[in-house]
């Protein structure tokens, strides 16, 4: 087979082992084996420390028309300190932070930067809390939680309604363009001429490790969200565990080109911070994942060539759909490429085949896939594999310096995680913060894992869904959601965009999908301005949902894994409901609350046409 026999591309990755002890309780203790490196007090000690060393080296670019802004090293290190004397001027403090609820840019990190430099937290948030929410209720909760001292928006005009309906007009804003009338407003551009005094280099010498950086909130998939405190020593360490895995970048600068949200910590902290710690350069990609946005990303890809590469299934599933009709964007993804990385969410395998055979084809080499793990606690990175993946689910051995704890959990071995890179807890929820750790100081976070062989430790673990997302049918059979539901997304790929899955309680499992209606148009032959409900209703693609689901039916092996009906969601799901987070992730609970006349149409005795019949074989 090709695949096999055609040599990987040669990359420096770190050493990832571990050592268990096994406890009389059933608790087993699992230590990374090798200590983690020295790391500085700060993110921004690093980005100091390049700016001395490489001063003209682009760290941060956006686009700006057909070309690129570029701020080197010590361009961004210049623009810092009278940043931090406007933000000092305001009056910000750990009791009143900033608060930036607009998206990626330069002045967005520029800010964030002088704001740790003289340990001021800054709580990045989701735009879509408010641009597209219409009731702001999220960005209301997390105004009133963080007590902002001032507010940055990109552009005035287009946040005017969230920031008029959520702010006080005595909450100083700061704005890259059009300003609101009737508040105090700055101009980004103008604080850069703030005269700097000694308070600024007092302040900086002052932060620790232990001083708040930044306050990230999470999505609210389980109901409002939380802020999650995140010191400089997490960001710091963080890094030096990334530099530890994958030691490439210590080899020669990272260049990265990323689109991922810095509300979020994989966007914000891991991204960026792997360029700002290794002298790297972080090109902001101003394209999703969307069919809508996914052409910018192809553009951009044209003028960038990024050694490291990261992004969640679904780019890269868009990437493996356009490279056919897009060959530079091929190109110059393949040329300097030394690693690609995924995580949020399992990679199909006709997208990882399609990324190989990509890789072969420009370069003759195969390009090594990993993925890991870890959350917005965690820092985020926790896991990761420094082998290629080729199983679902893999997330490999824990991070030098991170412990971790298996506790059994029902048919479950549940996840607890200790290390520096681990939140100290809750902004202002002291009640959450005791409930996120147990009494030895691990924190619980949620999720269950195996080993992927159990005589074997150097093999790793796999991720095996959240501890309380399975669920019992009506005959008290055990149903796992993770397995349950990555097997319709596989099966379903590519016209599937997630699934919601049903049971409890329940006589048989059903399947609430969310499709990819642009893959359904296409899959049609429709144009992709078609309604949902005629590209639902196409044969051809009632066809093809007919024909994948019967025939993960037939592999089902009892009623433990046999979706027995679904059901085509033709409405999106909605933000305000929280039905789905900012960054795509259904909530499962809160779409079959508020989707519950659906969810009796799969279970009803005699199912309308809309509802596919699924028999397992032998039944």
């Amino acid at each position: 087979m090709e695949y096999r026999t055609t040599p990987i591309r040669p990359v420096r990755l770190g050493n990832m082992a571990a050592r268990e002890e096994r406890r009389a309780d059933g608790t087993s203790i699992i230590r990374s084996v090798e200590e983690l490196g020295p790391y500085p007090r700060a993110i921004v000690d690093a980005l100091e420390d390049w700016a001395a060393r490489t001063p003209d080296a682009i760290l941060i670019a956006d686009r700006q028309g057909e070309g690129w802004r570029k701020l080197s090293f010590a361009q961004v290190l210049e623009r810092i300190p009278p940043l931090a004397q406007a933000l000092l001027d305001a009056g910000l403090s750990p009791e009143r932070p900033l608060m930036i609820i607009s998206g990626n840019e330069i002045e967005h990190f520029l800010l964030g930067m002088a704001a740790i430099w003289v340990g001021i937290p800054y709580a990045p948030i989701s735009p879509a809390y408010s641009l597209i929410s219409t009731d702001f209720g999220k960005l209301r909760h997390i105004a009133g939680l963080l007590t902002p001292g001032m507010i940055y928006a990109s552009d005035g005009e287009k946040f005017a309604p969230a920031i008029d309906a959520v702010f006080g007009a005595d909450v100083p804003l700061i704005v890259r363009s059009n300003p609101i009338s009737g508040r105090a407003v700055s101009v980004f551009d103008e604080l850069l001429q703030t005269p700097v005094t000694p308070a600024v280099q007092q302040a900086h010498d002052a932060i620790t490790p232990d001083t708040v950086a930044k306050v990230l909130f999470t999505s609210g998939s389980t109901g409002l969200p939380k802020g999650v405190i995140t010191t400089n020593r997490m960001m710091a360490c963080n890094q030096q565990m990334i530099r530890q895995a994958l030691a490439f970048v210590q080899d020669e600068p990272p260049v990265l080109l990323d689109w991922m949200p810095w509300n979020h910590v994989a966007g914000g902290s891991h991204n960026t911070g792997i360029a700002i710690y290794n002298g790297g350069t972080f090109y902001i990609d101003d394209g999703q994942p969307t069919p809508a946005r996914f052409g910018r990303t192809l553009e951009n890809l044209k003028t960038v060539q990024p050694t490291l590469f990261t992004n969640v299934p679904k780019a890269y599933e868009f990437l493996v759909a356009a490279f056919d009709e897009h060959p530079e964007a091929r190109r110059n993804l393949f040329a300097r490429l030394k690693l690609l990385q995924y995580a949020g969410a399992g990679l199909s395998q006709h997208v990882f085949d399609g990324l190989d055979r990509a890789a072969r084809a420009e370069t003759g080499e195969r390009v090594m896939i990993i993925t890991g793990y870890g959350s917005t606690e965690t820092a985020p990175f926790a896991f990761t594999t420094t082998w290629a993946v080729e199983q679902a689910g893999h997330i490999g051995l824990p991070a030098a310096g991170m412990t971790i704890k298996l506790v059994p959990n029902g048919d479950k071995t549940e996840l607890r995680l200790k290390g520096p890179n681990v939140t100290p807890g809750y902004w202002r929820d002291e009640a959450k913060t005791a409930e996120a750790f147990d009494e030895e100081g691990f924190y619980k976070i949620g999720d269950a894992v195996r080993f992927a062989d159990r005589e074997d430790l150097t093999r790793g673990f796999v991720f095996d869904g959240r501890v309380t997302e399975d669920f019992k049918l009506s005959t008290g059979t055990w149903v796992n959601f993770a397995a349950v539901r990555g097997a319709v997304i596989a099966a379903c790929a590519p016209l599937i965009r997630d699934v919601v899955v049903t049971g409890l309680d329940r006589n048989f499992i059903g399947a609430m999908i969310f499709p990819d209606l642009a893959a359904c148009a296409r899959h049609a032959g429709l144009p992709a301005e078609a309604e949902a409900p005629v590209i639902l209703a196409h044969p051809a693609v009632r066809e093809k949902f007919a024909d994948s689901l019967a025939a993960l039916a037939r592999q089902s092996t009892g009623s433990s894994n046999h979706v027995a009906r679904a059901l085509l969601m033709a409405d999106a799901p909605d933000i305000d409901k929280g039905e789905v987070t900012d960054k795509g992730s259904i909530n499962q609970r809160a779409v079959r609350t508020h989707r519950a006349a659906l969810v009796e149409t799969l279970y009803a005795d005699t199912p309308g046409p809309d509802i596919f019949v699924l028999s397992r074989k032998g039944a």
